[in-house]
């Protein structure tokens, strides 16, 4: 009887929720026209990722920083990506942060390493986008527009920032980065065993200078070529199953989804 009342009350404050963060259709559809990606899904998934937009609205909180202006355009594009991965998982697998800073353009950071004998080396590095345990999250709005238009990025691999960053929302939801969400433990030796073949295979593929769907950034790090193989996942799902069959298994197995079907 309780968990019935406690259902309840949930599915109506989520109604309530949607109502007061209701997107309009004239700006839903500009959504789906800008990332033909989201557009391809099913009438049943657009109208749950559209709720669940609407839901991620009402629970995140966007900052503009150096001036740039957060309009309802802004956020309703990054509402909208943000929400396809966790789709079949819910938002609660969002629910470690709150904010979200947007800029104008790529940030510049400072960072830090130490090398093997323990020289601290400084260098700058240029960010699209930044997720971190606990938030906020990091975004530019140019490299979010700019995420269905290879012409703009200077590649041919799948690019989309917004969701690169949330899949490191949910590879850091178990509290680390390393390319394993949170499993259970018969779960997690396959998956390991899966990504490590398929991280190797394409680190050799980047070396060679052959050309990837997958963007070669992944070669980086492991929890990279996560990130990174959920984009193409996501932004073009039958020719990354065709290039990666066994990333491909693996993600939809993980997300619940099939977006090549």
């Amino acid at each position: 009887m309780i968990a019935r009342l406690l259902q309840a009350w949930t599915a109506r404050r989520e109604a309530r929720a949607v109502r007061r963060h209701a997107i309009p259709e004239a700006l839903w559809q500009l959504t789906l026209l800008r990332y033909p990606f989201l557009a391809q899904r099913s009438a049943d998934d657009l109208a749950e990722l559209r709720r669940l937009a609407s839901l991620f609205l009402s629970r995140k909180e966007f900052h503009g920083a150096g001036g740039f202006e957060v309009d309802d355009e802004v956020a309703v594009a990054v509402a909208a990506q943000a929400c396809l991965p966790v789709l079949r998982l819910g938002l609660s697998w969002y629910d470690g942060f709150i904010g979200i800073v947007m800029h104008e353009g790529e940030v510049v950071a400072r960072r830090e390493v130490m090398d093997e004998d323990g020289i601290v080396h400084e260098y700058d590095e240029e960010l699209a986008g930044e997720a971190m345990e606990g938030g906020p999250l990091m975004l530019a709005w140019q490299a979010v527009a700019a995420s269905d238009d290879p012409a703009l990025h200077g590649s041919d691999a799948v690019y989309n920032v917004v969701i690169h960053e949330f899949a490191h929302v949910i590879d850091m939801r178990d509290g680390l980065a390393d390319g394993v969400p949170p499993l259970d433990d018969g779960q997690r030796e396959h998956w390991i065993s899966t990504i490590d073949s398929a991280w190797a295979r394409f680190c050799e593929r980047v070396d060679a200078g052959e050309g990837t769907l997958i963007d070669p950034y992944g070669a980086e790090a492991v929890e990279e070529f996560f990130a990174v193989a959920v984009e193409a996942f996501f932004v073009a799902p039958a020719a990354m199953r065709s290039e990666e069959p066994a990333m491909y298994a693996l993600l939809a197995g993980f997300f619940k989804q099939d977006p090549a079907r």
